[in-house]
């Protein structure tokens, strides 16, 4: 193929199809929530690292959860802000791909990070006494580390293989944001090597650790049931309902928009996952995870108090 039909120098984000009355009350409604989920995790993100009762294995993967979070966010919104904006909704090769790449490195690190934090779980509930000894900081910076290399190594290996590939139109994608496989669409080659690694990791990332997790919760199940105390099995049970809810969310939006069979019909409804996974799920992690947690009110609190005048 020539090298002048092996370029193109812009795509057109397509977005939802909407009146301009409402794409105006959209934009203040997208604007809010993508303030109050940057402020939240923001508020979140500062705490533990000024609380010191904060300095614990799970408010570390918890911090690094809220960094995901924003940034992921920030990747994808405010482009989606701006073509609400303006009906000139093109963005420029580069830029695009840089988006890809940015989203699918914090989806993965993100996957990989709930899959640390369950392990985390399981080791408080099944191994107490031996919660410190397992789960030291070295541990810890080890597994954060693991999980933004892999993350970002998986992303940079769909990004070389994207731009193996010739795009000479259309322009259009069929999309909020330049997702993978919209992009894939507008490429004038076969695409199925790159189709083959985008099932791959998604067993790598998605279906590998939702396996893990639940053989980790069966055990913790059993571990909880044995404990003779109605509170204390409480407790233990809602040190794991956040993580759970967060869990389900996340995997299940990725497994139904990157494992069921495409189609036409179910394009829009990708649209509508994937504005919930940039835009809510980032605003409902701090809700569900952090906000609710007695220590996490409690650093507040005392936050709150230091600055308040005597």
């Amino acid at each position: 193929m020539g090298s002048n039909q092996s370029w193109v120098t812009e795509f057109v984000l397509v977005g939802f199809e909407l009146s301009a009355d409402l794409e105006v009350l959209l934009l203040w409604v997208f604007s809010l929530f993508y303030i109050f989920s940057l402020l939240a995790n923001g508020v979140i993100l500062g705490l533990i690292c000024l609380d010191p009762s904060l300095h614990t294995p799970m408010y570390f993967f918890l911090s690094h959860l809220s960094i995901i979070d924003m940034s992921y966010a920030s990747s994808n919104v405010p482009k989606m802000l701006a073509n609400l904006v303006n009906h000139n909704r093109t963005v420029s090769f580069v830029p695009c791909i840089m988006q890809t790449f940015l989203y699918l490195g914090f989806a993965a690190t993100e996957c990989l990070l709930l899959v640390v934090m369950s392990y985390d779980r399981f080791v408080a509930i099944c191994h107490p006494l031996h919660y410190t000894v397992i789960m030291n900081w070295r541990v810890c910076m080890v597994l954060a580390v693991s999980s933004w290399s892999c993350g970002f190594i998986l992303a940079l290996v769909h990004v070389i293989l994207l731009l193996r590939l010739p795009f000479c139109g259309p322009q259009e994608v069929n999309h909020l944001f330049c997702e993978i496989l919209s992009v894939l669409k507008l490429a004038c080659a076969d695409t199925w090597i790159n189709q083959v690694v985008i099932f791959a990791t998604c067993v790598f990332i998605l279906v590998g650790p939702l396996c893990l997790m639940l053989v980790s919760y069966m055990r913790i199940l059993w571990a909880v049931l044995k404990i003779q105390s109605k509170e204390g099995r409480i407790k233990a049970f809602s040190t794991c309902l956040s993580h759970l809810c967060v869990v389900g969310l996340l995997f299940g939006i990725a497994m139904v928009v990157y494992m069921v069979p495409d189609s036409n019909q179910r394009e829009e409804q990708e649209k509508i996952l994937s504005l919930f996974h940039s835009l809510f799920n980032p605003m409902l992690n701090p809700l569900i995870y952090s906000l609710r947690n007695a220590q996490v009110k409690g650093a507040l609190y005392r936050a709150l108090q230091r600055k308040r005048p005597t």
